[in-house]
């Protein structure tokens, strides 16, 4: 039977083709996956490693320069030159270096940010005795040695156009500085290769800059040959207070931390893309099954000799598994192959789109070899066993006739019993999962929703007749003959077109379901954004640090402001020890730069001490207009306020809003994080560049418009959602050779059929029509089935997500669906090329006789 069964693989080598191309990509997407995320993870372990290659023990002060101060008026410890000194005199010390880094904004020549918020710093250039920072070598004029110098990474100055002598305008905590670029530097430190921007300063002006004058962030210590890192750690601590905000760690223990922090990165990226490579696997499992089931029924002659002969049912049984597994591990070592080649090129890319990334050799690991040749063989095997059982089931009398044995009357009820029961179940859990309205509901939702899934996936064949029904009548019209044996063809064999659809309605339920999904919640936030912000620009940091007073009197000064407040952060204690944020304005100007949607009361009243609170705390208290509440604010103190207002929730707002008179009364620290401006002419690129003007092109300080801060999230929501279809991809294309094969295997059962319709007329033109229509009408169907499940899952979902996020509502973007169904219909015109070409050239005679 082995021997069977490999003569059967080799003679039905090309219509197995596309299984194989199918199992071979899913598993080159995890090994590729794996390839990939081992190799980035190593290079940047070992690039991290190199960043303590002259530590041994390093303090570190979290929280140094913050914008954070103790309420309690204790004052706070800090590392400082005392310091230094105290550690240098250590047995086990030999060189001690102080550390300081901070936020540092670089502006280009056009005044605008170099790089992101989250990846701008400065640090102190602390030269050795030849006159050099080994960190950090020069490789362009000299460091940084006095007050207004500063050198910057090599990518950043080819950023900014600078060259050695320029001025470059910096920021940090406090205002703008000019200082005067002396060297372009080079470094390993993989922060910056990632893409972050680094100024260097000599250590007095950064420490003024950055923290304050004689403090440190960190000292780094060396220890003496044969000084231990241990004991060099027990003796630094020794010199440290109690209690304190540092954290002492060895060499060994910064790297574990390095690499575990990697490892998590890493570990996410891997998931992340192993689950859709598992997503491309299991489309890949319908193009088998189906392959498996037209071969089984092409060979039902072949098959029941066997069992005439002697074979019995679990030879057949291992007959055809056998096939599947030389079909799986060939596949699978070509797309263990393939996956090393892909890992390599991923690598090859990230190298060219950010050329100092940290890169090494490929890690080829052991689990990476076994897991893909492990997964393909059994996605493969697995596959192929319900076709399997089928073809031991062929009687041997079955030798003596001819044709497919179609399924059974009973066989076909019981599947679509079974799939109404799953699929009703399924959409039963996810209603009752969608009306809880919070979290609660995500379980059900999304035991529900697979369900639902399953359901729909068996009752295909059930729904392909009448859907596809409902285009006959516009096939007839447009194409004539070719249509309508196109639709004749398409509802055949239900199985067969299910299966085949069902590939595709795997990749745009998912890809549907993001969408609506990502539609849904940039409309969320631009209903937050537009009922709630009447100011014409949001002024703010771009760290998210405390703004200073100074700033906002500087935007209130600009040209073209009407009216503008600064919008200060501070806390409550409500009643039942409930902490809320709260958030303060100018009562004079706040109808100008704020529009809450109020349920009751006034915005007047904030003028009279009075504060507005959201419909959340209302009802938590039972709350109306005109009640006193307790409250307990950010100094100690507690009052009795009245409520003056009721406004729905959202999410641009705090939950309590008070006039600034009344909070810093109570909060002399209250932080301020935003400035709201209103235009006498609206929102102006004049108004905009005279607050840029009137803050100093400070390059921390964004300016943003309200369709600037839409923007803002469309473009999160965009990036996520492109990358998202960059993934499907591979499902999408494994769904294409489904449906290749399927018309392939599709047109040699037919070829007497087709042979018959060339002799009485219909010409090779019309041959290649009716192909390519038949399987425009299957990838439509799937397609439609894809996109109305999708919709249904995100309406699922969005139900789930409406206590988290204030007017949310399922908006289905329909010109977007309609995109996906015609690209849907292309991809069954392209796949019926080969197909279509290859009926249309049968020979009339041969093909009538065939048997």
């Amino acid at each position: 039977m082995f021997r069977t069964a490999l003569r059967n693989v080799l003679a039905h080598k090309g219509r197995l083709l596309m299984t194989a191309l199918a199992v071979m990509l899913g598993t080159a997407f995890v090994a590729g996956t794996m390839v990939f995320s081992d190799t980035l993870g190593k290079a940047m372990s070992n690039s991290y490693a190199k960043s303590f290659s002259d530590v041994s023990v390093q303090v570190t002060h979290y929280g140094a320069g913050s914008d954070r101060s103790s309420r309690s008026g204790k004052a706070d410890v800090k590392l400082t030159d005392a310091t230094i000194k105290d550690i240098s005199a250590l047995p086990g010390a030999e060189r001690v270096r102080g550390i300081v880094s901070g936020f540092t904004a670089v502006a280009d020549k056009n005044g605008n940010r170099i790089g992101e918020s989250w990846d701008t710093r400065g640090g102190n250039y602390v030269p050795d005795a030849s006159g050099k920072d080994p960190r950090y070598p020069i490789a362009e004029g000299r460091g940084p040695q006095s007050t207004g110098e500063i050198a910057l990474d090599k990518e950043t100055a080819a950023k900014g156009g600078y060259k050695v002598g320029d001025s470059v305008r910096i920021a940090g905590k406090g205002p703008v500085q000019k200082s005067t670029l002396t060297g372009i530097f080079t470094t390993d430190d993989p922060d910056v290769s990632s893409g972050a921007t680094l100024a260097l300063m000599d250590t007095v002006s950064a420490q003024k800059f950055l923290l304050t004058p004689g403090q440190f962030s960190g000292i780094a210590v060396t220890a003496k040959p044969g000084v231990s890192q241990d004991a060099l750690l027990a003796e630094v601590k020794a010199k440290l207070p109690d209690t304190n905000p540092f954290e002492s760690r060895t060499q060994q223990q910064l790297t574990a931390e390095q690499e575990t922090m990697i490892a998590s990165g890493t570990s996410a990226m891997k998931t992340m893309l192993l689950v859709f490579a598992a997503i491309s696997l299991f489309v890949g499992i319908f193009i088998i099954a189906n392959t498996f089931t037209m071969l089984i029924a092409q060979r039902t002659k072949e098959l029941a000799l066997l069992r005439a002969v002697g074979a019995s049912r679990r030879q057949v049984t291992n007959s055809v598994l056998v096939e599947a597994l030389l079909i799986g591990a060939t596949a699978s070592v070509a797309g263990l192959i393939s996956g090393i080649g892909i890992g390599a090129g991923m690598q090859a890319l990230i190298r060219a789109l950010t050329p100092a990334m940290p890169t090494g050799p490929l890690v080829i690991a052991p689990l990476t070899v076994v897991v893909a040749l492990v997964v393909g063989v059994l996605v493969t095997v697995l596959s192929a066993v319900l076709p399997a059982v089928r073809a031991s089931r062929i009687a041997p009398v079955a030798a003596m006739s001819s044709g497919d044995q179609p399924a059974t009357q009973k066989s076909l009820v019981i599947r679509n019993i079974i799939g109404s029961v799953i699929a009703g179940g399924g959409v039963a859990l996810v209603a009752m999962g969608a009306a809880s309205g919070d979290s609660s509901g995500r379980v059900p939702v999304g035991a529900g929703a697979a369900l639902a899934l399953i359901g729909v996936f068996i009752l295909l064949p059930l729904l392909s007749r009448p859907v596809i029904a409902l285009v006959g009548p516009l096939l007839a019209k447009l194409a004539g003959t070719p249509g309508k044996l196109a639709r004749q063809n398409a509802v055949r064999n239900p199985r067969r077109t299910a299966a085949t659809a069902a590939a595709l309605t795997i990749g745009l339920t998912l890809v549907s379901a993001l969408t609506v999904l990502g539609a849904s919640v940039g409309d969320a936030v631009d209903k937050a954004v537009t009922s709630a912000m009447r100011a014409d620009y949001s002024i703010g940091m771009a760290n998210g640090n405390r703004m200073s007073a100074e700033v906002a009197s500087q935007v209130a000064s600009a040209a073209g402001v009407a009216a503008s407040s600064p919008v200060y952060d501070s806390d409550l204690v409500l009643p039942n020890s409930r902490y809320s944020p709260a958030k303060g304005l100018d009562a004079a100007v706040f109808d100008q730069l704020i529009r809450p949607t109020l349920d009751a009361g006034s915005t007047d009243a904030l003028a009279k001490g009075q504060i507005l609170i959201d419909t959340d705390v209302a009802k938590a208290d039972k709350l109306t207009v005109g009640a006193g509440v307790e409250v307990e604010y950010a100094d100690g103190t507690k009052g009795t306020v009245t409520v003056g207002g009721i406004f729905k929730r959202n999410e641009m707002l705090a939950p309590v809003l008070m006039a600034n008179a009344d909070l810093l009364k109570h909060d002399d620290q209250a932080t301020i994080r935003e400035v709201l401006v209103k235009g006498k002419d609206g929102a102006t690129s004049a108004l905009q560049q005279g607050i840029k003007d009137a803050t100093g092109q400070n390059p921390v300080i964004d300016v943003k418009s309200k369709q600037d801060i839409r923007d803002e999230f469309s473009k999160i929501i965009t990036f996520a959602l492109n990358m998202m279809y960059g993934l499907l991809a591979m499902s999408v294309l494994v769904a294409i050779l489904g449906v290749i094969n399927t018309l392939a295997m599709s047109v040699f059962e037919r070829k007497r059929e087709i042979g018959m319709l060339r002799a009485i007329g219909l010409d090779r033109g019309g041959i290649k029509r009716m192909v390519r229509l038949e399987s425009v009408v299957i990838s439509l169907f799937g397609a439609a089935i894809g996109v109305a499940l999708g919709c249904f899952v995100a309406w699922a979902v969005n139900g789930t997500l409406k206590s988290s996020i204030t007017g949310l509502a399922t908006v289905i973007p329909y010109d977007k669906m309609a995109i996906f169904l015609a690209l849907a219909g292309l991809v069954g015109l392209v796949a019926a090329i080969w197909p279509a070409r290859r009926a249309s050239r049968l020979d009339i005679l041969e093909s009538i006789k065939t048997d």
